[in-house]
C-alpha cells in the first residue's frame, strides 16, 4: 500500500468515525419535573419557583425564553430538534408558573441542559 492510499483510508475512516459520533448524539430519554418560569428570573433572582403564572406569562410574551427549573436547581432549556429550529414558548405558555412533568430527550453541553419535549403535563 502506498502513502497516498493509506492517507485516503485514514481520511475516510476519520470521517466515518466523526459521522457516527455526530449521529449518535441523539439525547437521553428522560423525565423532568419542575416549574415553568422565565429564564431571566431563574438566573437573576435565584428563584426556587415562579412568583406567579401571570409574571412568567408577561415575561414570556415580552420575549424571555421559558425554562423548566427542577427542585435540585437544574435549569432545562426547552429546544426543538428541527432545522431550522423554533422557540418553545408557545408550547410552554399554558404551563407558565406551574409545576410540570416533561418527558423527552435531554442534551447536555458545557454545563447546560436542554430538553426536546415530547410530552408535557401539569403536576397535580
Amino acid at each position: 500500500m502506498n502513502l497516498r492510499n493509506a492517507m485516503r483510508i485514514s481520511l475516510v475512516s476519520a470521517f466515518a468515525v466523526g459521522v457516527m459520533a455526530w449521529s449518535s448524539d441523539t439525547g437521553k430519554p428522560t423525565m423532568v419535573k419542575g416549574y415553568v418560569l422565565d429564564s431571566a428570573c431563574a438566573f437573576t433572582k435565584g428563584l426556587k419557583k415562579p412568583i406567579s403564572g401571570e409574571c412568567a406569562t408577561a415575561c414570556a410574551k415580552a420575549g424571555s425564553p421559558l425554562v423548566i427549573l427542577t427542585d435540585n436547581g437544574t435549569i432545562y432549556w426547552p429546544i426543538a430538534d428541527t432545522t431550522p429550529s423554533s422557540g418553545q414558548n408557545d408550547r410552554l405558555l399554558p404551563f407558565a408558573g406551574q409545576k410540570v412533568t416533561a418527558s423527552g430527550k435531554v442534551f447536555e453541553r458545557g454545563g447546560s441542559s436542554a430538553i426536546v419535549i415530547e410530552k408535557i403535563e401539569a403536576q397535580k
